[in-house]
């Protein structure tokens, strides 16, 4: 038989749900105290019922002893109802609306309590109610902690406060726990996350004494705000002799990956040396970051000898190769990872999917990519989502089936996004599909998601069919809504330092000795044949015009520095911004020849690797 018991703590109406067997026996070990007497509790019961609040395993258990708490009064002993909150809060059946309503019993909360009730908002799904709890806080005069505030700055990062993060920070200096490495470290994550790497450091700079996991989160902000060369710089600076916090695990993780987004080889090359010095090649995730970066650095015999070398793949190393193999042209050998993981039993994810579809896109194997697309759900029971549509769009795209690419947008089961219709849009661009590029452009309008990158490829569709007076038409609409494009940028690293190169670039300090090298190079690559391609020039320039145009762009500037700069016969790897237009396409291509070098390139969507006047995408990009 049970019972709903009502009470009235705190002026609160609760419902618990008791069991009379187990309630009697509560009663029996903790008899009822008068509120006089209960602060008189012997050790040996706090301690019983302390121990009985930790082993409850039950929400109906868990009810009956707090509904016991409330009849004896207990409440009002800090220990036992610190122990009761704690339970509640961060337990398998942690309630945050129920942690507060115990909260709220508490007489005279202390700092404890606070801390603990604001370090459950701070994970719950209201974490602005840690922060509004901290003000609270302040209001009744109850001293903070700094894991006071190491909570409620984590509260603002959960909803992107950055007023309450600073009003925080500035309590942390009034109450001066600036000593404090965990909390300063807390801080400094918190401004990162909200892109403010100058106020990251200067925190970074007050920590007096400074632990790897400061270093880290110092080097994991340069990151998220684009200041990847700095993070390799951070990583240097560890390693040096002169410091005594060294690069970790997490460190290495972290350079890793920027390292792959700068297409940093030489450096990448030395933290894998550093991992293998230190011993932290065994450890799984690290070898397939290294996978991933020397994928994304154009390297893929070294991603495969990582990944051969790991012992028991899993599904994240499978996917990271089928990834590697993708973006590197090698669609077929991408393919064949995915039969061999099968045979191995692994099981595929959705992001070896999206490996496996993204190779068929990048070598136009379109009967394999839509067997892919049906398998997925059909046998591995795994629903598309937007970025395996996407591939489907970009491979039917890049193949010229525009229409059913159109097609397959329209009827897909999730909301089309930006980047599906950017991606249509490219296709457009290639086929010169004049009335569907418009229409796509007015869906990004519709979504107010246009970016000055879709109003230049519509300029290259008008431009590529001879419509000069629609080009001439949209850089008026573009120069009067104040529309600016991302200018193309072009990095080369040498000797483990990066150099950037835009068009008709004349910041480097050898630009004089790259510009006459250039100009060489092209003497010899016209004798070869060469002829530019004044199609990839969007003005409508005499064709003499066009070609001294097109003579400058950033990535040929990069590839004389590093013809310039390294001895005959080295491969010559540039990492661009934006897509390779076909002009410097043809220029690399035919230099691979001329030069007997390899010449890798890496664009916003994939790897072309030249050779002896080759490419490894086939010209189908």
């Amino acid at each position: 038989m049970s019972y709903f018991l009502t009470l009235h703590p705190s002026s609160l109406n609760l419902r618990f749900y008791l069991s009379v067997s187990c309630f009697t026996t509560l009663t029996n070990l903790f008899p009822t105290t008068s509120s006089q007497n209960q602060l008189n509790i012997t050790k040996q019961t706090q301690k019983h019922l302390i121990s009985l609040i930790k082993s409850c395993s039950k929400k109906t258990h868990f009810l009956q002893i707090h509904a016991h708490i409330i009849l004896t009064s207990l409440i009002q002993d800090p220990t036992i109802s610190l122990h009761l909150l704690s339970r509640i809060s961060f337990s398998p059946f942690r309630e945050t609306r129920y942690s507060r309503q115990i909260f709220d019993q508490i007489p005279n909360p202390n700092v404890s309590h606070f801390n603990t009730i604001i370090r459950a908002y701070s994970i719950s799904n209201s974490p602005e109610q840690a922060f509004y709890l901290f003000k609270n806080m302040r209001k009744k005069c109850v001293p903070t902690s700094p894991l006071t505030c190491s909570f409620a700055i984590k509260s603002c990062i959960r909803f992107c406060s950055l007023i309450g993060g600073v009003q925080i920070h500035s309590r942390i200096l009034r109450d001066g726990y600036q000593s404090d490495s965990l909390l300063m470290t807390t801080l400094m994550d918190f401004y990162s996350n909200r892109g403010k790497s100058v106020q990251a450091c200067r925190v970074f700079d007050e920590i007096s004494q400074r632990d790897t996991v400061a270093w880290n989160v110092l080097i994991s902000c340069y990151i998220r705000n684009q200041r990847t060369r700095d993070a390799l710089c951070l990583f240097d600076n560890m390693n040096s002799e002169e410091n005594e916090c060294k690069p970790d695990d997490v460190t290495c993780l972290l350079v890793l990956h920027a390292c792959a987004q700068l297409g940093a080889l030489e450096f990448g090359e030395k933290v894998h040396s550093f991992i293998e010095e230190h011993g932290y090649g065994d450890a799984k995730n690290v070898c397939n970051s290294l996978i991933a970066m020397y994928s994304r650095c154009g390297s893929l015999d070294k991603a495969y000898w990582v990944f051969k070398g790991i012992r028991e793949k899993n599904v994240v190393s499978w996917s990271a190769m089928i990834h590697g193999f993708a973006i590197n042209g090698h669609g077929r050998e991408a393919i064949e990872a995915f039969e061999e993981m099968q045979r191995r039993s692994v099981l595929p994810d959705d992001q070896t999917f999206t490996g496996v579809l993204l190779a068929c896109s990048h070598c136009g194997f379109v009967d394999e990519g839509m067997m892919f697309l049906d398998r997925m759900s059909k046998e591995f029971n795994i629903l598309p989502n937007i970025h395996h549509y996407g591939c489907i769009v970009d491979l039917l795209g890049r193949a010229g089936l525009l229409d059913q690419a159109y097609q397959v947008i329209m009827s897909m089961e999730v909301k089309p996004d930006s980047t599906i219709w950017r991606t249509l849009l490219g296709a457009c661009r290639i086929h010169g599909h004049v009335n569907l590029g418009e229409r796509v452009v007015g869906q990004l309008i519709e979504l107010k998601a246009q970016e000055a990158g879709d109003y230049v490829l519509l300029l290259n569709i008008y431009s590529s069919v001879g419509n000069w007076e629609k080009v001439k038409e949209l850089r008026c609409f573009m120069k009067e809504k104040g529309i600016q494009t991302t200018p193309g940028c072009s990095t080369i690293e040498l000797k483990g330092v990066v150099h950037d190169f835009v068009v008709d670039d004349v910041s480097h300090p050898r630009k004089d000795e790259i510009y006459e090298m250039l100009d060489e190079i092209n003497k010899q690559l016209k004798i070869a044949g060469y002829v530019s391609e004044i199609t990839s020039e969007l003005h409508n320039l005499a064709a003499e015009e066009k070609g001294y145009a097109l003579s400058y762009h950033s990535e040929k500037l990069a590839i004389a520095f590093g013809v310039l700069v390294t001895p005959p016969g080295t491969a010559i790897r540039v990492a661009k911004n934006l897509r390779i237009c076909v002009d410097c396409h043809n220029f690399a291509k035919v230099l691979s020849g001329v030069y007997n070098r390899e010449v890798i390139i890496r664009d916003r969507t994939r790897f072309h690797h030249f050779r002896e006047g080759h490419c490894s995408c086939n010209d189908y990009w």
